[in-house]
């Protein structure tokens, strides 16, 4: 595994772990990335790599890793048509898919827009127009009101399935309004609005040439669905979704293959938050982890605010359900790092 954090529980699960080049604030150096996961293979021969967030804002950093080893997901030509805005947006219109209005010159009423850059992921590169210049690698988009909803996907280059339906949250801060704050799995989903935003996916996969594990973010508002963007490889609902006996990571891999592969079902809601830190910690406490966290910071670690601490699970009947508990247990772990503050 390798990893910008390499945390408690990814050195525990995983055989070898070593930390990627790079941080949170500037992403990958791609200049040592490839260097890296080949000292990671040392002399075995990797049945794939398996690319997460991070990496679709270099797509030229994919092609080289796919030179040197078998790759597990999208290339980087399928990265390059689903990320550069335009070509997104004028695959959707020529497609038929409902696409918020994007341009790159400043809007004359910025306060219905967004400034986005190029490629981002996770929210924090995301904010409202507010007579910002025109800046290179970065576009306005016309911000459409509505609910929150990311269909996660396995394309095969022709089609894709649809794993399941979440519901998205954020977690605002101060420089970072639209910061990525969780999902919930949803037990339940308008089968006809499900077969139009399938439909929609297969179209794109086979325009773009989508493989393996995608995530496709809408809004739902009172004139239907609009599609957003593609993430092009394994989202942050990966894990509300995974299941042992269908799971995940084998279907992205055999999808890429032309394998069959079997996908889960569910019959609960699952939720997932990422817990921030919203003050320095100079020196991160040990703590008893629950079993219901994951990507645990290791104690002394040194960390500023807005920084991920750990990811926090719940299960329950409902979405309303499982909300309620993650909170509950967002707060009482939140102490721990915040000087016994709740």
């Amino acid at each position: 595994m390798a990893d910008l954090f390499c945390d408690d529980d990814t050195r525990a699960l995983a055989e070898r772990a070593i930390m990627l080049p790079g941080d949170l604030h500037n992403g990958i150096n791609a200049s040592r990335a490839v260097e890296t996961l080949a000292e990671l293979a040392g002399t075995e021969h990797p049945v794939a790599v398996v690319c997460g967030s991070g990496f679709e804002r270099q797509p030229d950093l994919i092609d080289a890793i796919a030179r040197r080893f078998p790759l597990a997901g999208c290339g980087g030509e399928a990265i390059r048509r689903v990320k550069d805005p335009e070509t997104f947006a004028a695959d959707c219109e020529e497609l038929g898919i409902p696409h918020p209005a994007l341009q790159r010159e400043p809007p004359a009423d910025p306060e219905h827009w967004l400034v986005k850059r190029d490629g981002g992921a996770g929210g924090t590169h995301i904010r409202r127009a507010n007579g910002d210049a025109a800046q290179a690698g970065r576009y306005f988009q016309r911000r459409i009101a509505g609910a929150s909803v990311s269909a996660l996907f396995v394309g095969d280059g022709e089609s894709a399935r649809i794993v399941g339906f979440s519901r998205q949250f954020l977690s605002p801060a101060p420089d970072a309004p639209y910061r990525y704050g969780g999902a919930v799995r949803l037990c339940r989903f308008d089968r006809v609005d499900a077969t139009i935003i399938g439909g929609w996916l297969t179209a794109l996969t086979r325009r773009a040439g989508l493989v393996g594990l995608c995530s496709a973010d809408l809004i739902r508002n009172a004139d239907g669905y609009h599609l957003l963007e593609i993430n092009p490889r394994p989202g942050a609902t990966l894990d509300i979704f995974d299941a042992d006996d269908a799971p995940l990571m084998e279907a992205h891999i055999r999808a890429g293959r032309g394998e069959p592969y079997r996908l889960p079902r569910f019959l609960d809601c699952m939720a997932a938050t990422i817990a921030y830190a919203d003050q320095p910690v100079d020196s991160f406490p040990a703590i008893a982890w629950p079993e219901w966290v994951a990507d645990r910071q290791s104690a002394g670690t040194v960390l500023e605010a807005g920084d991920p601490v750990c990811t926090i699970f719940a299960r329950g009947p409902s979405a309303e359900a499982a909300r309620r508990t993650l909170a509950e247990r967002q707060q009482a772990l939140q102490h721990h790092w915040n000087g016994g503050r709740p």
